[in-house]
């Protein structure tokens, strides 16, 4: 275990250097930029996600039965993974009214649908773990 978590971390110090280096010809107002959008990423996490994550895992738990939570688990994770990464269009950023090939397609109503087959996936999940024998129910 000892020698995952130092290759992790050198992976993550490495994945550092190289975004470091990457950023080295670019002007102070790229820099500034980039320090102002990190500091955004962690203010965003720590006042946001985090503790919205912690409550809907206390609402979780008081609501769920338990051999639902690791399904609303895995559901969630997924979900929110797919969120994080396509906000930027859900958003509109970078969309150009003069530009017709830029953020032309419905991005909102494909992550709705999406979002309505991960809902209707852990439906399902539940259902099956509803049916299947516990080893608690013995």
């Amino acid at each position: 275990m000892r020698a995952a978590r130092v290759a992790l971390g050198a992976l993550g110090v490495a994945g550092i250097v190289w975004g470091g280096w990457l950023l080295r010809d670019d002007g102070l107002d790229r820099l500034q930029s980039t320090a102002l959008w990190l500091l955004g990423v962690v203010v965003l996490h720590d006042a946001v996600l985090a503790p919205l994550v912690v409550a809907l895992g206390v609402v979780a738990v008081k609501v769920l039965p338990r051999h639902h939570r690791a399904v609303a688990a895995v559901v969630f994770l997924i979900w929110a993974t797919v969120t994080l990464a396509v906000a930027n269009v859900l958003s509109g950023v970078g969309g150009k009214p003069d530009m017709d090939s830029l953020l032309n397609r419905p991005y909102v109503s494909a992550w709705l649908v999406l979002s309505g087959v991960v809902l209707g996936a852990a439906i399902a999940a539940a259902a099956i773990r509803t049916r299947e024998p516990r080893a608690d129910d013995a």
